[in-house]
Parts: structure tokens; sequence; C-alpha cells
């Protein structure tokens, strides 16, 4: 029974998907120097310093439940804890608030100004936001939406302002000079038929045709709902019953791969534009990608009046909202600056962490949990402490924690552009986001193939000065760490990586491709016309945001050889938990975003859950 239980929590969870234009919104974490977050949040920001410098003098700290990180699975799990009446405590790494999501703001001149220099409430017209990470999102602006992070708004009765559009840009082998159009169904048709003939539509509503059915079921249960107990019954059998049984009918397809030739698919110009979507969506191609995602994903072209998302303020303020919805409760609170050395382990339970430079200790009466990747997850542990800890850490991550060794797959890891350019570099009529694949033949995942790019003060002006735009654009997931490790010695100091003319020029070749992308739709946008112009790395991304090998989340394909599968929420440790793109949701937005929930529902009661979920509004 308990196996059973799981496999079908699995289903559940695997179902975190997006529509066409959320896919995209899967965008890669990006690390940078700071994040800066719009007036509302900082206030938040605010608050979190204030509270830091308070419990600074304090020897030792107690709360219910600890979360190491920041990120949005991190924030979604402690914001709907702390809905339950629990005192949770945020400890973030960074200076800033957001983890891989966090968003930064640079002055005229390239200098990075943090929040803490600004502020409560103060507003300035001389700076410019920049995405850090997420860049495209959908089903947030709705009412009613299967999109898990919508849910967790609405369950903390906190949640962005949103600005919704429906253009969307890309240039592809087939189409070199590009197009634009609105989403949906009737506009995708459109592109398959010029690009791919008659026989990509007749393809795409076969395939549409096979798919759609299994869709009904998963977008008809909240991902919030799903227990890894007999709970379940309660929180999904018994609410969503019809959805349920669809669920259960299909349960055996959702986990087999998508195997786009055994669907009967032949149209290769369809067969390469799913690849991309899956690749866009998990960092893994199609035939590497859950059916039940793709199943998802089809099921969204056909949502009526679809639009994209766009937070007011800046994506800043996806964490905003998650971060107010923890520090607004009695006895919660966020620490920034805040690293963790250790989780403590006593008679086999987690009980709380000591931080790494106070040698400070804080106490949790009911949970740990870890926003780390999976790699730091396992570090602040040490070994010996639990056999069954270390068995499962020696399992993912051997000796080494390098895949060539035997580790678990990591999905590869980005370059990234930060640009800041006069307004007047990017033709009015250029959409706000566009998307380059240089060559099918090469692969989707080959080095620089796919490129994305935003231009989100196209969507929201308060983004850049007036008579500006900030651009971020980067490389979705192709980027091999193996490839920097070169360069490793250079990841802490900064003068070095700037007088190496070995890794300049390296990190001038990975991001040639990005200009060009950039230059597709925007063709004055050049090295040197810029007012600020900054690259980041793999090496960054390991750097800031400690990310092992700068990874993206963990390339376990369904069905692989390896046997690899996802760490469930639940670490070996009584009371250690995990949440974020390490964990059985896998990776993106929505997917983290219903981690953290998951997580959560492990640690709240039933009824705890059923009193939060009866908040979530379904289609």
């Amino acid at each position: 029974m308990d196996s059973h239980r799981k496999c079908l929590g699995r289903v559940f969870a695997l179902a975190v998907l997006s529509s066409f234009p959320s896919a995209f919104s899967f965008a890669p974490p990006v690390p940078h120097f700071s994040a800066l977050f719009s007036s509302d949040l900082r206030s938040t920001n605010s608050r979190t310093s204030s509270t830091f410098s308070s419990l600074r003098s304090t020897a030792t700290d107690e709360v219910d439940c600890i979360v190491i990180g920041s990120g949005i699975g991190g924030l979604s799990c402690a914001s709907l804890l702390a809905a339950t009446g629990r005192t949770v405590k945020v400890l973030e790494k960074h200076y800033e608030l957001g983890g891989c999501a966090h968003e930064f703001y640079m002055d005229m001149e390239g200098r990075t100004v943090p929040s803490s220099a600004l502020k409560p409430g103060e507003k300035r017209n001389d700076l410019f936001h920049f995405e850090a990470g997420p860049s495209l999102y959908s089903g947030l602006s709705q009412d009613r939406s299967p999109n898990p992070l919508k849910h967790i708004y609405q369950m903390i009765e906190e949640e962005p302002e949103w600005i919704t559009y429906d253009e969307w840009g890309a240039f592809l082998p087939e189409a070199p000079e590009g197009y634009q159009l609105s989403i949906g169904a009737e506009n995708f048709e459109k592109i398959l038929l010029q690009y791919g003939g008659q026989s990509a539509v007749d393809d795409w509503n076969m395939l549409a045709s096979s798919l759609r059915p299994m869709a009904s079921g998963i977008k008809g249960i909240p991902h919030a709902a799903i227990r890894g107990d007999l709970g379940i019954l309660l929180t999904v059998a018994l609410k969503y019953p019809l959805s349920f049984l669809n669920v259960l009918k299909y349960a055996a397809e959702f986990s087999k791969p998508f195997d786009l030739d055994k669907l009967g698919l032949k149209n290769e110009f369809l067969k390469n534009y799913l690849d991309m979507l899956a690749f866009l969506l998990q960092g893994l191609p199609a035939d590497q990608t859950l059916t039940v995602v793709m199943a998802y994903m089809v099921e969204d072209f056909f949502r009526e009046n679809a639009v994209m998302d766009f937070p007011k303020g800046g994506s800043g303020e996806l964490i905003g909202a998650l971060a107010r919805g923890v520090i607004k409760r009695k006895g919660c609170d966020i620490e920034l600056s805040t690293a963790v050395d250790e989780v403590i382990v006593e008679n086999g339970r987690a009980v709380g962490v000591k931080l790494a430079k106070s040698g400070r200790v804080i106490r949790a009466k009911e949970a740990v949990i870890s926003n780390a990747d999976l790699y730091n997850t396992y570090k602040f542990v040490p070994e010996g402490v639990h056999k069954g800890f270390d068995e499962e850490r020696a399992r993912f991550v051997g000796i080494t924690a390098n895949p060539k060794d035997g580790s678990v797959p990591y999905c590869k890891s980005f370059m990234h552009l930060h640009l800041a350019v006069k307004a007047d570099l990017i033709p009015d009529d250029a959409p706000p986001q566009w998307t380059v694949v240089q060559d099918w033949s090469k692969g989707i995942d080959a080095v620089g193939n796919v490129v994305v790019v935003s231009v989100g003060s196209k969507l929201d002006s308060s983004l850049a000065p007036p008579g500006y735009h900030v651009i971020h654009a980067y490389t979705a997931g192709n980027e091999p760490y193996e490839d920097w490790e070169q360069f490793e010695h250079l990841m802490d100091d900064a003068v070095a990586r700037d007088k190496d003319e070995a890794y300049q020029s390296f990190k001038n070749e990975r991001a040639k491709p990005i200009w060009d992308a950039i230059q597709k739709r925007a063709p004055a946008v050049v090295k040197g016309a810029c007012v600020v112009e900054k690259v980041a790395t793999p090496l960054t991304h390991a750097r800031f945001l400690s990310r092992h090998r700068g990874n993206y989340g963990l390339a376990i394909a369904p069905g692989n050889a390896d046997g690899w599968t996802f760490p469930d929420v639940k670490t070996p440790i009584e009371g250690y938990y995990r949440c974020g793109d390490s964990t059985t949701s896998g990776i993106g937005v929505p997917a983290v975003a219903s981690s953290g929930a998951v997580c959560a529902n492990a640690i709240m009661t039933v009824w705890d859950q059923l009193k939060l979920n009866n908040k979530i509004k379904m289609p």
C-alpha cells in the first residue's frame, strides 16, 4: 500500500507543467552580484534586515520550522507553513532574497546597487532592473488557473500585480528572418502550416487528440493538494473525484517518456519544435521528458484567451509576494547574509542548524527544510551522523560529486548577458521576448544553439530609466560545466579573472551566440554600444548561488538505464526535508513552487492543508 501511495503521489508530482509561453518561463536561474526589489519588496527587505540585526545578539533561537534558502521553492514552503500558524525562520546566504530567481539593480555607471542601500519605499528612476532568472510566465494573471504558484499566492493571500500580453517572436532554421505572432492554438497551426506544411498540422491534430484526454485529469487537480500519505484520499480523491479517476486511468502512460516516433509523428518540423519546447520546459529533449508533461503542455495550447503574464515591478515581485507571506505572520522572519554551516542531528532527527560565521545555533521544533541544491543539502549533514542519509548521499553524489565518476546527472548550465541600452537601439515593433534556434541538426542542447531574449522594460517601463531598455538574454541550459573547470581557480578572484586572457577570450566566445540572437531583432545592440554590459557564466552560478557545478537541477530522464529517480521531499533523516529543483517536481518556476507546497504538506496536518487548499480557485 505504501509503495502504491508513493507511486500515485509521484504521478501527480511529475505533472507540474505549463503552456507554450510558460515553457519559456522555466527560464534558467541567473546568478549575479546583487538583487534589488521594487518598492513593495524594499519594505520587505528593510524588515528582514532589521530582524537580522536584532537577532544577531541572541545566542540561541527556537522556531517550529527552519528553511535554508529563499528561492521560490523555499519561500513557497515557508509561507505556507507560516499560514498554518507555525513559527518559521528563513535563512538566506545571499544578501538579497530570491535565490535563483532574485533580481538586481545597477546604476548608469554599471555599479551594483543593493536593496539595503535604498530606503523603504524609495523609488529611483536612474536604476536598471535586471531579471535574474524567470523571464516569461503564464497562468498567473487569471483568477482560476492550474498554475501551482498561483495557488500558493491564493493560499497565502499575497500576489504581484500582473501585466498581460500575447505576442512572442522566434527565429528558427526554417524561419531565419523570424516571425512574431500572438500565442494560441490557431496561430500555432499557422506556424506549422507555413514552416512544416500540411503534414505538420495533421500530425499536431493527431497528437492533440491522443494527449488531451490525459491532461484533463491532471489539470483538474491542484498540485498543492498532493500528499505522500493516506491524507491524499481527502485532499485529492474525495475533493476532485473525476480528475482523480482520470489520473488513475492514464497513470501508466504518464510515467513513460514522450516518444515521438511511437506516437506516429513523422513531420520533422513539428518534431523539432516539440523537442525545443520540451528542452526549454525541463532541460531535456522530448524523448527524455515524461508523457504527462507534454500532455499538459499540448492541452494548454488550446486555452481560450491565452496570454502571457509579467509581474508589475519586475520578476523580483514574485519573490516579494512570497516573502510578505512569511514576515506578516507572528513569530516568522527572514534573515539575509546568513549562511548555514551544519544541520544539527540528534538521535536520528534534525533539530536545528549551526550558522557558518558566528556558530550561532537555531533550534527547530518540527522541521529543517533545505532549499539548497542536492549537493549542498547533503553537505549540511556531516558524514557518519546518519547511516541511511549517508547511503543516499553515496548513491546520488558518490565520492567526487562529478557525473563522470557516476554521480547523479545534472542539467547543463547557462551563459547570460545583462545589457542596458538606449531605447532607440531596439525597434519599437520588436516583441518583448524572442527565441533563436541556430540548427536542429546540432542537437537541441548543443552549445549556444538555443537562446532566449527578454526585454522586460518593453512590458514595464519602470524597469529602466526613461529613454532606456534592459535586456536579459541567455543560452537555454546548453552550457557544459566541464568546459569551465579549467577556470575554477579564478572563481573567487575577480581581479585574476579580469586579467586572465584565456578566461576572457573563452567567455567572449561563449557569449557570442547570445549577442547574435539579440541582433536578430535589434541589430544596433552591439558590444560597446551599451550603457551596461555584464556576462554571467557557469562559474557565476556556482559562486553566487552555491549551485554545485553551476547546475540547473537534475537531468533525470524517465525510464533511464541507470535507474535514477528524483529524491523525495523527505530525506532519510526524520525532520529533515528538501524542496526546489532537486526533488520530485523537477525544474522550472511552477515545478519548484509545487515542490515547496508538497514539502509543506509533508510537514503540516491534513486538516491544515485542507483549510489552505480551500482558498485555491481551479478553472
